[in-house]
């Protein structure tokens, strides 16, 4: 066989054929996008560009040029969170992949929240590892007693996105408070992705990070969201030294090193304030959520960019075939879920759009 055993572990993803669906379709209304609707801001472009022109455009060092490795560190610890080092990273993928390669021995398992991140599920598959799922259905939340029952012995990793993709749920501090005892009590170590830690809808007194509760916490951010760097791939890892320092050998052979100007130009996106750009999504939040919550049965999302309905009979995959009949292109939470009930939908689109698919969405009911 020319295939290796890991790849015939990979089931094609369900979305694939939603896609092929939807390119048959013209112009649709597509809310199915995982990534903001507005631009890098101008200044942070011209910084890249600045940077291209002046020739930086060699490799840089693996763990990320020093600069930036230094600025991150002082932002993450500003708001808190316990770290010794940080790499930078090919975005939270490249991220979570050189972390996962770090700590994970074969067999060895990674419990995480469902609904998920579909690629969390499959980058522990490619190292040989478990991933090992606990239900937070109806209301996302992540209860004691059904994280406690999907640890094992063979458990090494907890793995927490919040705000969540694709629900949209924020964790109180209560519950990060919960999972970082667990992990103490079990000596576990925390995976806590962090990348939509910007958008937050509500107000709250002060953030509460899973980094700022448990020293044996590994915290995952970027440039993606927040700065709209999506197609840039930028990101970094912070937490442990022994960690991050093996993290950057792992880089050596994996990835080499990151974007040389893209990390430039990152040192000017920090200092970049992204708050009105922000706050717009807000408004979309309260847009759909008050659109579909008297048709559907949804939970109002507290941060991301998306919302994760339930459909009506029960397949989200027939859901999402109809409203694509129908000019709406959204994404079947059977991609993210052991559940085929939810369906998601992104908000990260203009105003325009969001009205046209509230439309759509509340006929097909």
């Amino acid at each position: 066989m020319l295939l290796s055993d890991r790849v015939m572990q990979v089931r094609p993803s369900g979305v694939r054929k939603i896609f092929d669906l939807a390119q048959k379709v013209k112009n649709p209304i597509n809310l199915s996008i995982g990534e903001p609707d507005f631009d890098i801001p101008d200044a942070i472009k011209e910084e890249g560009i600045k940077w291209i022109r002046n020739g930086f455009n060699k490799y840089t060092p693996s763990g990320g040029i020093q600069e930036l490795r230094e600025k991150v560190l002082v932002h993450l610890k500003k708001k808190g969170i316990i770290c010794e080092d940080v790499i930078i990273t090919a975005g939270v993928t490249g991220g979570l992949l050189l972390a996962l390669m770090t700590t994970l021995n074969p067999g060895e398992e990674v419990v995480i929240p469902d609904p998920y991140f579909v690629l969390y599920e499959y980058q522990v598959i490619f190292l040989g590892g478990r991933p090992v799922f606990f239900d937070t259905y109806p209301d996302f939340t992540l209860k004691e007693e059904k994280l406690r029952a999907a640890i094992t012995d063979k458990t090494k990793i907890i793995l927490i996105n919040s705000p969540n993709n694709p629900t949209g749920m924020v964790n109180s501090r209560e519950e990060l408070e919960m999972v970082a005892r667990v992990a103490r009590e079990k000596d576990l170590l925390v995976f806590s992705d962090d990348i939509y830690d910007r958008f937050i809808y509500d107000d709250i007194t002060e953030q509460t990070y899973l980094g700022q509760l448990y020293d044996k916490t590994v915290t995952f951010g970027g440039f993606s969201k927040t700065w709209a760097m999506t197609g840039w791939r930028l990101g970094y890892v912070a937490g442990p030294s022994e960690i991050i320092q093996c993290m950057v050998t792992m880089q050596q052979y994996a990835f080499s090193s990151v974007t040389s100007f893209a990390q430039k130009a990152a040192l000017t996106a920090l200092d970049f304030d992204m708050d009105e750009r922000i706050s717009q999504y807000r408004k979309k939040r309260d847009l759909v959520y008050n659109g579909l919550k008297d048709k559907y049965n949804v939970v109002e999302p507290k941060g991301a960019f998306f919302i994760f309905p339930e459909v009506p009979g029960g397949s989200s995959m027939d859901f999402v075939e109809k409203a694509l009949e129908n000019n709406l292109f959204i994404i079947p939470g059977s991609v993210f879920s052991a559940r085929d009930s939810h369906v998601r939908i992104s908000f990260a689109s203009s105003e325009e759009n969001l009205v046209k698919g509230i439309e759509i969405l509340r006929k097909l009911v």
